[in-house]
């Protein structure tokens, strides 16, 4: 009951985590588009935006369905450690560390995620308000020379760069965490079928003489090939050279 109810909230998270990191590379582009629609910054951009709002309710909804999935590996840890449970269980001790290695991948996650998202706001935040001053400095002393415009341009054309890196950034995280995630469950498996072979080794040892005595065999039929194709090698050289 417990690792399924670890897997539903590990599903839950996952995909919170997906709109979650969509949310943060849609923010700039988004922010972009509305200073397009205006002239110059006097409307307020951040204050009281629906995708702050949706921000601010996502994390809150993550945290939540985080802390429900620490009380769940908490259980579990506490069922492995009761009397009735073996303590040399490798199964449970397996499953329990595998579920506390998701969960703390998530939770890095989730807060790389909203430092990011936080950053984003602050620097548009900082360049809303210098754009601000630009216009009403333009505005205020009628100067609209060349190098006002050149110096316009270059900034925008930094800002559109820099969120463009912060698109490929989240893309290629995304990315990362799912190759990981196929590994760690490869890991998994290996170490799984490792065990069990040893388990059947130990059980057969009979299997495992034979075993090795195969591999002796194997071994010194190859020592002998590669004695006799040295031998042929050196012969066909020396026929060669004389």
């Amino acid at each position: 009951d417990l690792r399924k109810q670890a897997r539903q909230l590990e599903n839950e998270l996952d995909l919170k985590l997906v709109s979650f990191s969509k949310l943060c590379t849609s923010y700039s582009s988004t922010r972009d588009g509305r200073r397009d629609r205006y002239s110059s910054d006097t409307t307020p951009l951040l204050n009281g935006s629906s995708q702050d709002r949706m921000f601010e309710t996502m994390a809150v909804e993550i945290e939540q369905l985080l802390g429900k999935l620490t009380g769940i590996n908490d259980k579990m840890a506490e069922y492995t450690n009761s009397a009735g449970v073996p303590s040399l269980n490798a199964a449970l001790m397996h499953t329990l560390q595998r579920h506390r290695d998701i969960l703390q991948d998530y939770t890095h996650e989730f807060h790389k995620t909203k430092a990011n998202f936080l950053a984003i706001r602050e620097r548009e935040n900082l360049l809303g308000s210098v754009r601000k001053d630009i216009e009403s400095y333009k505005s205020g002393s009628g100067v609209n020379n060349r190098r006002t415009e050149l110096f316009l341009k270059e900034h925008e054309h930094l800002r559109n760069t820099n969120n463009l890196i912060h698109s490929f950034f989240f893309f290629f995280s995304s990315i990362a965490m799912a190759t990981k995630e196929n590994m760690t469950s490869q890991r998994g498996m290996l170490k799984s079928i490792q065990s069990k072979m040893n388990t059947l080794a130990n059980r057969f040892p009979a299997v495992n003489s034979l075993i090795q005595r195969i591999n002796l065999r194997k071994r010194r039929d190859s020592l002998i090939l590669g004695g006799i194709i040295g031998v042929c090698t050196i012969l066909l050289l020396l026929y060669a050279f004389h």
